[in-house]
């Protein structure tokens, strides 16, 4: 598909129709993988395909996009507003951002939205933890396992306990491979409660457990005092911030895929946080469907959660 121009870059159009929308696609070999020779037009093919068992996770939130217009090897950059150019289906919702301005985003509601926010070159998805209709009250609490030099062990280690502590407290925890360096572990909410409350209790959580295991975590902002610790990352927990969704590619070599896991899948020694790209996504979900799928048939409330976490804080 394209052929090249003179300067040796791939040139060309193709036009991709999924269901009533239409859109164009321009320079569809341009490749976006260099180490893999995986193009644009990969990208879109990738993310019509992946729709099915990604829309439940993004549909109805507002999303931000990570753009590489020239592949890896170029500069990428976040894209939070709508451009003016998007077509009018793909839909909209008002924002009011901290500063006070009001924007727009892009809201994901079928599986052509995810194609083309593809065709403009982006790789990853980023959504906000609350859905469209109710902004400032999220449907998820998400902490982020961050390791310390790639360590990927002591984050494993540190999801275990992280799961032992959220099912103590009588909350129902779920985990990702970011595609990145570690995990997310993450629990539905019944949206009863604002971000400020929220994120709250998941700093008051992250606290305990640093306290609880100092030697394998910290709550520590600062990377130079983490001293080779799990970082517990609760700052996602915040009004219009993002977390990479579940399905999206990374701007990794290898276009490795944020994948949701069954808890069990942690014990495979060989499991790491790129373990699952682009190139193998398809044959896992052929043989294991989508295991966060149920995720949204139990949502929790953290009123008893609250309740539980002081005795939880005087455990050990």
């Amino acid at each position: 598909m394209g052929k090249h121009s003179e300067d040796g870059k791939r040139t060309g159009m193709a036009e991709v129709t999924i269901g009533p929308y239409s859109f164009n696609v321009s320079s569809p070999d341009r490749v976006i993988f260099p180490d893999s020779n995986i193009t644009k037009g990969d990208l879109v093919a990738y993310y019509r395909d992946v729709a099915e068992v990604m829309l439940p996770h993004v549909q109805g939130r507002p999303v931000t996009i990570h753009r590489f217009p020239h592949g890896l090897t170029g500069q990428g950059f976040y894209v939070h507003d709508v451009p003016r150019y998007f077509p009018q289906w793909v839909q909209r919702v008002s924002v009011v951002e901290k500063t006070g301005q009001k924007a727009e985003r892009v809201v994901p509601h079928h599986a052509a939205t995810l194609a083309y926010l593809a065709s403009q070159s982006a790789i990853a998805i980023h959504g906000w933890l609350s859905r469209a209709d109710r902004l400032n009250n999220p449907d998820l609490i998400v902490f982020d396992l961050d390791p310390p030099d790639n360590g990927f062990e002591a984050v494993r280690r540190a999801a275990l306990h992280l799961r032992w502590a959220l099912d103590s407290i009588g909350l129902l925890p779920y985990v990702m491979t970011t595609g990145s360096r570690g995990l997310h572990v993450a629990v539905p909410l019944d949206r009863s409660e604002e971000f400020e409350a929220v994120r709250a209790f998941a700093q008051e959580l992250a606290g305990v457990l640093a306290r609880q295991q100092p030697d394998l975590l910290t709550a520590e902002q600062r990377k130079a005092q983490r001293g080779g610790r799990v970082y517990l990352d609760t700052v996602r927990n915040s009004y219009g911030v993002t977390s990479v969704a579940p399905y999206s590619l990374r701007a990794r070599p290898g276009a490795p895929v944020a994948t949701p896991l069954a808890w069990e899948e942690l014990a495979d020694p060989n499991l790491h946080s790129q373990s699952y790209n682009i190139g193998n996504i398809f044959s896992r979900l052929a043989q294991r469907p989508d295991p966060w799928r149920h995720m949204w048939d139990r949502p929790c409330s953290l009123l008893g959660a609250r309740q539980h976490l002081a005795s939880l804080g005087a455990w050990g």
